[in-house]
């Protein structure tokens, strides 16, 4: 039975709410319907990145405490304001909708302590926009002893199948992480973080250039990356472990940039999470031949470029030029999962997130 499946995804560059319908069994996609997005304003983008810093002290998942409580507010309303607006600029009814996926935003990502924290009040939501809400994905896979991330390649994989292209394909999504999606044919699904996304560079632009990311990769094509630098990054314990690996927004935080010109530190930080990516193709059971990007990096240039230079010989083309809606992916993903989810059909599995057993996930909250 097809569903009727709307995204919703706040990812950990805290840009903002991606909204995406799509129709599918869980299994196949039938149809993509529109997307949308809902910029966070400064004050919640400023209350999330408090709410980063606070969450590292939380003693258990469904505690708030000080601005956790005020953060989950501002995320579920802002959710809320992403449905609404999108439904009706689109004409699209509540009662067409089946089931909504809400990710929520993560704070905290600490698998190996079987803690990872998604704020944003399911129950609240689906009162809100008279839907059916799926929400609280990963928890199930934690406490199963997987890394709970990442939780998009069954998507992928999804995707990949409607090109009919030889293997081995990998679907890179840099967001504020970087993750991978190995296929392989259809019995072949690997998956891990490999490293930073945007977070790094963003963090980097908003305390040095007062700006929430790099346009296009312009302010890093100025600059001259830190070869020495990046190969020392490279030599911490995570990059030679392998998949399925997971990892926080801001598990690679205390790394500091030595004195170097603005323009040269945004390079350096692009090129670190191009090599991040490259650096896991010894870790794979065979070289891919083709990358396809998407997530915010997938509208860097100077990113592209760099991970060209380091992929080589294989080929690397952003998601959008195969007609796939690249910063939609994610929130088509959690639809995708909603759906699943709801059929009690796998999201994770052994290979992608290490967890021991295929495993469902999801609570359902109604309105």
């Amino acid at each position: 039975m097809m569903l009727t499946a709307l995204g919703l995804m706040s990812g950990t560059s805290l840009d903002g709410v991606d909204v995406a319908l799509i129709e599918t069994d869980g299994r196949q996609i039938k149809a993509f319907g529109p997307s949308g997005y809902r910029r966070y304003t400064d004050g919640e983008r400023s209350l999330l990145r408090q709410a980063l810093m606070e969450a590292v002290h939380l003693p258990q998942r469904d505690a708030r405490p000080g601005v956790l409580r005020e953060a989950e507010q501002a995320v579920t309303r802002a959710h809320a304001e992403a449905v609404a607006t999108f439904t009706a600029q689109n004409r699209i009814s509540c009662q067409d909708i089946d089931i909504v996926g809400f990710h929520g935003q993560t704070v905290l990502h600490r698998p190996e302590r079987k803690l990872t924290v998604q704020i944003g009040d399911g129950l609240a939501l689906a009162k809100a926009i008279h839907i059916p809400v799926m929400h609280d994905f990963r928890a199930a896979d934690v406490e199963a002893g997987g890394q709970g991330a990442p939780f998009v390649p069954v998507y992928h994989r999804a995707l990949a199948q409607s090109l009919n292209r030889e293997g081995p394909l990998v679907v890179v999504n840099i967001g504020g992480v970087s993750n991978i999606t190995y296929i392989d044919g259809t019995d072949t699904l690997i998956a891990c973080d490999t490293g930073p996304g945007n977070a790094l560079l963003d963090d980097f632009m908003y305390r040095e250039m007062h700006q929430p990311f790099d346009t296009e990769g312009r302010f890093a094509a100025q600059g001259k990356p830190d070869e020495a630098w990046i190969a020392q990054a490279l030599t911490l314990p995570f990059f030679a472990l392998p998949p399925p690996k997971s990892l926080d927004r801001n598990d690679f935080a205390q790394l500091r940039l030595g004195a170097m010109a603005p323009a040269d530190g945004a390079a350096t930080l692009t090129a670190f999470t191009a090599a991040a990516i490259a650096r896991v193709v010894p870790l794979l059971p065979k070289p891919p031949k083709s990358w396809i990007v998407s997530g915010g990096g997938a509208s860097n240039l100077t990113m592209l470029r760099m991970l060209r230079e380091r992929l080589a010989p294989a080929t690397v083309e952003a998601a959008q030029t195969l007609g796939w809606a690249a910063d939609a992916i994610e929130a088509q993903a959690f639809g995708f999962l909603a759906a699943r989810g709801l059929k009690g059909l796998p999201l994770s599995y052994p290979t992608t997130t290490g967890v021991p057993i295929p495993m469902t996930g999801g609570i359902i909250a109604r309105p």
